[in-house]
């Protein structure tokens, strides 16, 4: 079934449009870690990355520190006579224990983090992710039961409309700031995963089962994402876009895409934009 362009659907994009501001989410030229957090997931999920570091980096330093320290001292000038030692038992202990500790030091917020992800707090919208060869499918069974497909765009088009090559969207997803989105996916055919990096969120999208993630937008914008598991030649082609707004905007945005997308039986295989 296919919904062509209308006077309804231009000025829907056109009223996003205006309400989001300048795309957020883009990955630029020689940047260095995480891109900004977004959501609260994201936040801790930076926090647990800088841990890591740290722990990482004087690891690394002590190693670097033990090997230095054995060249200068252990080098056949320095020490013309090797020891003989072959056995320590508070060495052996140490390098048993310790290990053990910072493993411990790790465990511990990481399974915090991993009960923080999974417990989904009551959402206020609640989105249906569908993952297809090769685009998605999205319905908003709790605000209305309309759904939509969302394809990328060409780069002609991506261009013509202002978007990132290979990450702009003809539908784009919109949702309210400070909300709890509750997102479920699953897919059509073969395993996607529908990932948004500054949100926190990477869930696969797998025929004949639905999983549950959830993210809250802190700031309104756009930001963009992709398929994050190999589903076939044009895997590289299925990008998400997700415009954050007010709850003014929202309930404008909803008013216009009910009428927008009321021609869309939900269940239905839709195409919504021209290959």
């Amino acid at each position: 079934m296919s919904i062509g362009k209308s006077g309804i659907g231009a000025g829907l994009a056109a009223a996003v449009l205006s309400w989001t501001t300048a795309a957020t989410a883009l990955p630029y030229n020689y940047e260095i870690g995480l891109q900004p957090a977004a959501s609260p997931v994201m936040e801790r999920i930076e926090s647990f990355h800088q841990l890591l570091l740290y722990i990482i980096v004087a690891i690394c330093l002590f190693v670097l520190a033990l090997l230095v320290w054995i060249i200068v001292r252990y080098n056949r000038r320095a020490n013309p006579t090797p020891s003989k030692t072959h056995h320590n038992t508070l060495l052996e202990v140490a390098w048993t224990t310790i290990p053990v500790v910072i493993l411990v030091v790790i465990a511990i917020p990481s399974f915090k983090l991993l009960y923080y992800e999974a417990d989904i707090p009551k959402a206020d919208v609640v989105l249906k992710v569908i993952g297809k060869q090769w685009f998605w499918t999205y319905q908003y069974p709790s605000d209305g039961n309309f759904q939509f497909d969302s394809l990328g765009l060409s780069d002609d088009a991506a261009k013509a409309a202002g978007e990132p090559r290979l990450l702009g969207v003809d539908n784009a997803i919109v949702v309210p700031v400070n909300k709890v989105i509750e997102v479920e996916t699953t897919g059509a055919d073969v395993i996607h995963s529908w990932a948004l990096p500054e949100m926190g969120v990477k869930m696969d999208a797998i025929p004949g089962r639905i999983n549950h993630t959830w993210f809250k937008a802190t700031r309104t914008g756009t930001f963009y994402g992709e398929c994050s598991e190999l589903c076939g030649a044009k895997h590289a082609f299925m990008p998400i876009e997700v415009k954050v707004v007010t709850d003014g905007q929202y309930a404008a945005w909803l008013a216009a895409a009910k009428k927008k997308f009321a021609a869309v039986e939900v269940g239905g295989n839709t195409r919504l934009a021209a290959q």
